[in-house]
């Protein structure tokens, strides 16, 4: 059973934490990881793009000249596609890219991502973040000695007011809670920190 330290806010080492091998030394799958990455950003696309069918493009759907002897190439509208300005064919129009990962594929990616970033020395685990203000400097100073100063995402098992306002004007810093994270929001960090209950919660989750 694989084991990490536990620090405190000042970097200092006050104990060690055993970690689920159901869930930290899985075989790291990057096709089911990236299937979930590919999902969590489909979620997100807009599909607001729009193109203009010969329905909808401006122009007279009047015949412009009759149909023969005139010489020219038979046509029956100027918005027609194969002119300038007419419609577009097969063009995109507004619609929804979200889909959905079967939950055993959903977690069995978030089990190796969780894996990876062990295996990577990208994961730390402190025993709380009991912050006595909601000060950015303190707490970008003590991320700073935990993940060196990289991208980092921060998971917490519960609300914390000042861990919320403290973080939130740090660009390199994302917080999230422990049951929301998502392969993405993992893979997306440099270095991950979990408070030592999250880390706890998510791996109970995640072995049934």
């Amino acid at each position: 059973m694989a084991k990490v330290d536990i620090k405190n806010l000042k970097n200092e080492v006050v104990g060690q934490l055993e970690l689920a091998d159901a869930v930290f030394a899985v075989p790291v799958n990057e096709d089911l990881m990236h299937q979930a990455v590919k999902q969590y950003l489909a979620s997100y696309r807009s599909g607001t793009h729009q193109t203009k069918t010969r329905a909808e493009v401006s122009g007279s759907g009047k015949k412009p000249w009759r149909q023969k002897g005139t010489g020219r190439a038979r046509v029956g509208e100027i918005r027609n596609p194969l002119w300038r300005k007419g419609g577009t064919v097969f063009g995109p129009h507004p619609r929804d890219y979200e889909y959905h990962l079967p939950r055993k594929m959903f977690r069995a990616a978030l089990r190796s991502a969780l894996a990876f970033k062990l295996k990577e020395n990208q994961l730390s685990v402190v025993d709380a973040f009991s912050l006595d203000a909601h000060k950015t400097k303190p707490l970008a100073k003590a991320l700073t000695g935990i993940a060196g100063g990289r991208k980092v995402l921060v998971i917490d098992h519960q609300e914390n007011p000042n861990l919320h306002l403290a973080s939130r004007n740090i660009a390199e810093v994302e917080l999230i809670a422990n049951l929301q994270v998502t392969p993405y929001h993992l893979l997306n960090a440099h270095h991950v920190v979990f408070s030592k209950a999250a880390i706890q919660a998510l791996q109970e989750v995640l072995i049934k």
